[in-house]
């Protein structure tokens, strides 16, 4: 019920925003004005070459930098109808997560092609994705171009892989919630990365990202602990980590092994995703590695 009141508020709003948005000067017949939500999808449009078309993004995406100068219509889970549609979008593009589920609803009830693209953990399914945002651009020679671009670069990544004599083992802490660790465990991005770039996943028996128990933690013996690279309040700085004592009992404690990397390099799953898996190689086996 409360769903249904909230689109039916929100759907009420799209024909003055249509109105208004009638006065803007319109793209050339197949080239919708397109927004984008989710970075990894903005990195692909950018990629296939129509980043032109681009009039809108969300909060998360942040690269290339060029696109920081359009509006921003907000954080991908916690979208705004109103925000997106007042760009006048003929187009939107949204990774598999955009929520929450009302404002989709509403977004899908304007009568705008809105599309999610699926979503992405390994090497086979960012090809399906870059495929997926390819076609709905209609660029689909230019998006085999891309895949295969991706391609070359993830085999070369498998090949420094399976050359390793012997893989660390990697555990991704997401964050520290009331002193637990919240970790990524199977089937998800950071598994995924963790393995392109030869290393062996750390948090397994679970699924997603969720906290582990200090027990479990110790079992998992990490080598290395990978982090996102934050700023402000998600922070979480190198005496908090290894001040946990799970985290100090394991290797990557006793020699305060911690890489941190930036979140949408390393979990986006786009373009950058053979970037992400030599830079992560890098650091754990070293530039001799």
């Amino acid at each position: 019920m409360i769903a249904r009141s909230y689109a039916s508020l929100q759907i009420a709003l799209i024909g003055a925003l249509a109105l208004a948005a009638a006065l803007v000067p319109a793209f050339a017949e197949g080239e919708e004005r397109v927004v984008t939500l989710g970075g990894s999808v903005t990195e692909i449009v950018v990629a296939l070459g129509a980043g032109d078309r681009i009039v809108a993004r969300d909060t998360t995406s942040n690269f290339p930098e060029s696109i920081l100068a359009l509006p921003d219509v907000g954080y991908i889970r916690a979208l705004s109808p109103e925000g997106v549609l007042s760009v006048d979008p003929g187009l939107i593009v949204a990774e598999g997560d955009a929520g929450p589920p009302e404002a989709v609803e509403v977004l899908r009830a304007a009568g705008i092609p809105f599309h999610l693209m699926p979503e992405a953990t390994t090497p086979e399914g960012l090809d399906a994705k870059v495929r997926a945002v390819a076609k709905v651009l209609g660029l689909g020679a230019e998006g085999e171009r891309l895949v295969a671009e991706i391609d070359a670069g993830l085999a070369a990544a498998r090949a420094r892989a399976d050359a390793l004599p012997a893989k660390q083992r990697v555990l991704f802490v997401l964050s520290l919630q009331g002193g637990r660790v919240m970790a990524g465990g199977e089937g998800t991005e950071a598994e995924g990365i963790i393995a392109i770039s030869g290393g062996v996943n750390a948090g397994t028996g679970f699924q997603g990202y969720k906290p582990m128990t200090d027990e479990a933690i110790i079992a998992a013996a990490p080598d290395v602990i990978l982090m996102m690279d934050r700023e402000g309040d998600l922070a979480v700085l190198d005496q908090d980590l290894f001040a946990q004592p799970a985290i100090a009992l394991t290797p990557a404690g006793t020699n305060r092994r911690v890489i941190r990397m930036d979140g949408m390099l390393l979990l986006g799953f786009g373009p950058r995703t053979p970037q992400a898996a030599h830079d992560l190689y890098q650091a754990i086996y070293g530039a001799g590695g």
